[in-house]
């Protein structure tokens, strides 16, 4: 296992939720033993003075409280991901799961019901004596000043947590981060592929899954040590089999070590994920607006919201694209290709246009947000626009039966077009 692999599954472990309730917690066994470490330095006399023998009963009362609190916040959780996963897509599930913030709420009150219950221990021993009560009772005091701000922050949250705007929201920012990440290097450090060569030899996966993560600093290893070239074939969210290349070398031996060690270099997971597949963002909202325009749910507004949402990471993206002369290439034998644009748009547009040709405020969204992109300045990006424009067109035009819908729609065509222009507003 590589480096950049091992980093990759400490991240992964990181965001669980069971990693920082047990930090909290160790953090809280130390926090009330403390006193009993420290207890010689505190002058014995202090313990009468600020009341540090009501510690006993502080802790019973915040034992008592903090399980009941961390069972509720817990069933609350439980129910924001179910209601994640009816009213916008299982896929996002991971996103509230992985929320820090909700995280951090449930291992405070967690980490502080071990602190009582440690405490009540500690005491019932009788470790502490007068001077370690007084440090225990400065303690319990700041660990109620935190639970206090925590709860206030966690009311606030649960208004929102789980709700489909939230989600939204989400997945607009996880998607920002990852064309954030792609434009700063779209290549991954290695150099724009120019096509593989038709000598290259192939090599393909082991294992089937998505292709999470690739280690292009073990390729270019690899390339260096024997005086050749790779071209992945494979980017990150393509979906590996066998049968399926993964990169072609050439100048590489063909051996059973320099096939594991190449294919070692490429993370398969059952899973897509975010980390260097901004595509995924875009396939998880089109999911959300698919969804919403389902008969059962019949919901145009959320697919507006999704279309404004895809528009603004779009501008965004077709504005941070660099140019390609200004690609910094740190392994020069090593090429990977770009991310194709009109993939992109194949993610999103084709199904919200499908589900929703037949509603005419969708069409006309759809128009708006494609003409709203295609006037980035990007050309790349206006010529996808435009192509899924007029795909997007021709549905609704043959799903909408009312002619005024269909001339109001023929008339935001035109207008978008004059915007684009730059002859209308």
């Amino acid at each position: 296992m590589t480096l950049a692999q091992l980093k990759l599954i400490l991240r992964r472990e990181l965001r669980r939720m069971w990693v920082r309730a047990t930090i909290y917690c160790g953090l809280a066994i130390v926090t009330a033993l403390v006193g009993a470490l420290v207890k010689t330095w505190i002058p014995e006399s202090l313990a009468g003075r600020i009341g540090a023998d009501s510690v006993g009963n502080l802790l019973g009362i915040l034992a008592t409280s903090m399980l009941a609190v961390t069972t509720f916040s817990l069933s609350t959780m439980v129910s924001a991901y179910s209601s994640a996963s009816t009213s916008a897509t299982p896929r996002a599930t991971r996103l509230l799961i992985a929320d820090s913030s909700a995280q951090g709420a449930l291992a405070t009150f967690i980490g502080a019901f071990l602190f009582s219950v440690v405490g009540l221990i500690a005491l019932s021993t009788g470790i502490y004596g007068d001077s370690g009560r007084v440090v225990l009772f400065a303690a319990t005091v700041l660990v109620i000043v935190l639970i206090t701000l925590t709860l206030l922050r966690w009311i606030e949250q649960l208004s929102s947590f789980g709700r489909l705007g939230e989600t939204i929201d989400l997945v607009e920012g996880v998607t920002r981060r990852a064309v954030q990440r792609y434009t700063e290097d779209p290549y991954l450090g290695a150099a724009p592929s120019p096509g593989a060569p038709v000598d290259a030899t192939v090599f393909e996966s082991r294992e089937i899954g998505y292709v999470e993560h690739i280690d292009v600093e073990l390729l270019a290893t690899i390339a260096a040590e024997h005086a050749g070239e790779i071209h992945v074939h494979a980017l990150p969210g393509a979906f590996a089999s066998p049968g399926r290349a993964l990169l072609a070398s050439r100048g590489l031996p063909e051996t059973k070590d320099v096939r594991s060690r190449l294919c070692e270099a490429f993370t398969i997971s059952d899973q897509r994920s975010f980390e260097q597949d901004p595509r995924y963002g875009f396939v998880v909202l089109a999911e959300i607006g698919s969804r919403a325009l389902s008969p059962s749910v019949n919901d145009a507004g959320t697919a507006i919201d999704i279309m404004g949402t895809a528009t603004r990471l779009l501008c965004d993206w077709a504005r941070r694209a660099p140019p390609a002369g200004a690609i910094e290439v740190r392994h020069a034998r090593v090429f990977v290709p770009p991310i194709e644009i009109a993939d992109v748009f194949g993610d999103l547009y084709p199904t919200i246009a499908r589900d929703g040709a037949g509603l005419v405020e969708i069409g006309i969204r759809m128009q708006k947000s494609l003409s709203a992109i295609a006037a980035c300045g990007n050309p790349v990006f206006a010529a996808s626009a435009r192509h899924h424009a007029g795909l997007a067109l021709a549905r609704a035009m043959g799903a909408l039966e009312f002619e005024p819908d269909r001339e109001l729609l023929r008339r935001t065509v035109i207008e978008a077009g004059d915007s684009v222009d730059g002859r209308g507003g």
